[in-house]
């Protein structure tokens, strides 16, 4: 079966990218949501890079009264209880359309070990949920103000080949939407498995704030350089 590709927008940082960043939006919002934040990135001694936006499928979310919005997969509650039900089959559909991008940046000349998988809120979940699984080596997994999902199926379900990639996670102490507990419950649940973590936390809610684009600039520099 065939995976029919998701709707991106793209931007170029410079000619002929050799590396690409695949970037996904929160609940909700779409593809546009964090293009303005490529200009605000520090990218110098990085190579030129592909911003990869996709826009999440429209789904009707539970929480939001069944309205359907764009969403990588439904969602029965926020604040303490993310966990509750969690729509598995949703997360795993979206982890095979994001697979699907990564193969396509792959025809397209950038091997995965130049690929980012980077997301914010839900985006964060699918990039941990995808990263984790992927059977080849990416560059790196960033998570912004998120979790990991199906917390209970990653040590079984996950790929050696991206043991060692660095992970990049932040979150705002007062976040409102997925409280921090859980984000350093998923931290911690990293950790144990041995994975490398990168952590930082900012006095914001569920947001990005200026310190967070400066530290995401430096984060990329290093992995990518």
């Amino acid at each position: 079966m065939t995976t029919e590709l998701l709707e991106t927008i793209e931007i170029e940082s410079g000619n002929n990218p050799t590396a690409a960043v695949i970037w996904m939006h929160g609940l909700g919002a779409d593809a546009n949501d964090f293009v303005p934040i490529v200009k605000e990135l520090d990218l110098s001694n990085c190579p030129a890079i592909r911003f990869v936006f996709p826009n999440a499928p429209q789904i009707p979310v539970t929480l939001n009264g069944g309205y359907i919005m764009r969403a990588w997969y439904d969602i029965a509650a926020a604040g303490t209880d993310i966990n509750k039900r969690e729509d598995e089959a949703g997360l795993r559909l979206s982890q095979q359309q994001i697979d699907a991008l990564i193969a396509r940046e792959n025809a397209r000349g950038i091997p995965t070990d130049k690929i980012i998988l980077a997301g914010f809120s839900q985006g964060c979940a699918m990039s941990l949920q995808t990263g984790l699984r992927h059977p080849q080596k990416l560059a790196g997994i960033m998570g912004l103000s998120g979790y990991v999902p199906l917390a209970d199926k990653v040590a079984a379900e996950r790929h050696a080949a991206n043991q060692d990639t660095p992970i990049f996670l932040v979150h705002g102490t007062s976040d409102p939407v997925i409280p921090i507990q859980r984000a350093q419950q998923s931290r911690d649940l990293l950790l144990s498995l041995g994975y490398t973590i990168e952590w930082h936390d900012y006095w914001m809610q569920h947001s990005v704030s200026p310190q967070e684009i400066i530290d995401i600039g430096h984060w990329l520099r290093k992995v990518l350089r």
